[in-house]
Parts: structure tokens; C-alpha cells; sequence
């Protein structure tokens, strides 16, 4: 990335969230309003899943609709959010980046 590139405030700047721990239908409420709010003001999203230890149904949801409405990008997944979107297939529809900076440079 030249400095040029680095300094492009043409593109839009995706706004970056990072949820921690388990995102199973007791506690991926917080998570769908965040997003929510975000998709209605932005259409660009990156979602650090570094630090999401579990994730069930709900959370697949969620993600794979986000994928739906906007411009949706998955950095550094855990392993189990690697496994699970493995498990599922959604690893060939979803944009996943190894890093953060690869996601937010996209």
C-alpha cells in the first residue's frame, strides 16, 4: 500500500466491529442492534471475529444476512468461527480476510 493509497479518503472507511466470547441467542442481541445500526448508516462493515470463541445458529444468521445487506467482511477468524463457517459451506459465499488490515484494505 503506497501512501497514497493510505490517504484515500474517497473510499469509504468501513466501520470495524469486534465482539468477544460466546454469540449464541442469549447474547447476540447487542451484536444485531450494533450491525443494525451500522448497516443503516454505513454500508460497509468489517467484523473482527478474532475474538469470538462460539458461535451458534443465531450468529450464523446474523452473519450470513449481513453478508446480504451490505458490504460485509470477516477478519481474522477464531478457529471456531473458521470451523464453523467450514462446517456449514458459508466460507464460499462470505469475504473472509486472514487479518484485519488485509479486510480493511479491501
Amino acid at each position: 500500500m503506497t501512501a497514497d493509497e493510505e490517504l484515500d479518503t474517497s473510499r469509504p472507511v468501513p466501520r470495524v466491529l469486534a465482539p468477544a466470547g460466546e454469540l449464541d441467542m442469549d447474547s447476540i442481541g447487542p451484536l444485531t442492534t450494533e450491525i443494525e445500526t451500522t448497516l443503516a448508516r454505513h454500508n460497509s462493515l468489517v467484523l473482527d471475529a478474532s475474538g469470538i470463541t462460539f458461535g451458534d445458529s443465531m450468529f450464523l444468521r446474523l452473519v450470513l444476512s449481513t453478508h446480504h445487506q451490505g458490504d460485509l467482511r470477516i477478519a481474522a477468524p477464531s478457529p471456531a468461527v473458521t470451523r464453523l463457517f467450514r462446517l456449514v459451506g458459508a466460507d464460499t459465499v462470505l469475504r473472509i480476510y486472514p487479518t484485519l488490515k488485509d479486510a480493511l484494505a479491501a
